[in-house]
């Protein structure tokens, strides 16, 4: 049974106890989310044909390192770099190299500062150059499903809850939600508990309250749900190597809803495209 406890008494690992934070603490998750999401801003202007992702790495620590932050992944669990970048038929954990996108690819990054003790973490997808309209349909669903979870992300309903707002909506327009990966708590760690599954049945789950933090982080296929890992222990691809897309916001439930933190300053986190 999962028991709730105030974050500034609960030591600072992943007990498997769901933490409740106060309003500073949503200040504090607030500035990190929002450093976050400029850095993400800023690199809508730069995802073009040519540019590599280590590129995109390197931006990410000079970013951060320029407004006092660190990136969550250097060195964690033996990541080498500043970012995830994952490019189409990649789920999730693409590690940033010299290979140069491509006109026509997709790419998700993933940003994850951490700024006096608390974790902004976000991702979205970038075109790079022009899309087939294909490309352009996965990454509309996938942001709908993201915030058709946020919506269902308030005190009283359940973890449930927002996996079946996203599942039924993926799965309407024929593609899957993979199950692999999830979202999780977050704040003074960068993943602590709950899990937050992007599938499930009204009602199940834990408990949504007031305090609670964490991120809605979908992946999404065009085809099988089904992912492997490849030899580098991180990179995610499809099985059938059909294309993947994901958006993730950090967001806190209030007492009437949630604060989505890692909301675009500049209005850039939408695809841009015809959402139907």
């Amino acid at each position: 049974m999962v028991t709730y406890i105030d974050a500034t008494t609960a030591p600072m690992k992943n007990t498997g106890q769901v933490r409740l934070y106060g309003p500073e603490d949503f200040e504090g998750m607030r500035k990190a989310s929002q450093l976050t999401a400029r850095c993400l801003d800023e690199l809508a202007a730069m995802v073009k044909p040519g540019l590599t992702t280590q590129a995109i790495d390197d931006f990410v620590f000079e970013f951060g390192e320029a407004h006092g932050a660190l990136p969550a992944t250097l060195n964690y669990r033996g990541y080498t770099k500043n970012t995830c970048t994952s490019i189409n038929h990649v789920v999730c954990h693409g590690i940033p190299n010299d290979k140069p996108l491509k006109d026509g690819d997709i790419v998700n990054i993933d940003v994850t500062y951490i700024l006096d003790g608390w974790h902004g973490d976000s991702s979205r997808m970038y075109p790079v150059g022009t899309v087939n309209r294909k490309s352009e349909r996965l990454m509309e669903v996938t942001y709908n499903s993201l915030m058709l979870g946020i919506e269902a992300a308030k005190p009283g309903n359940t973890t449930g809850d927002i996996g079946h707002a996203i599942q039924t909506y993926v799965e309407s327009h024929r593609y899957s939600v993979v199950r692999d990966f999830c979202g999780h708590g977050v704040g003074k760690l960068f993943h602590d508990a709950p899990n937050i599954l992007h599938y499930g049945r009204p009602g199940e789950g834990v408990e949504l309250k007031p305090g609670m933090i964490f991120t809605i982080e979908p992946m999404v296929n065009t085809g099988r749900p089904q992912v492997k890992v490849l030899n580098d222990g991180w990179t995610a691809v499809t099985r059938d190597r059909s294309l993947s897309a994901q958006y993730e916001h950090s967001i806190g439930i209030t007492a009437d809803g949630c604060d989505i933190f890692t909301q675009s300053p500049a209005g850039l986190h939408t695809p841009g495209l015809t959402i139907d």
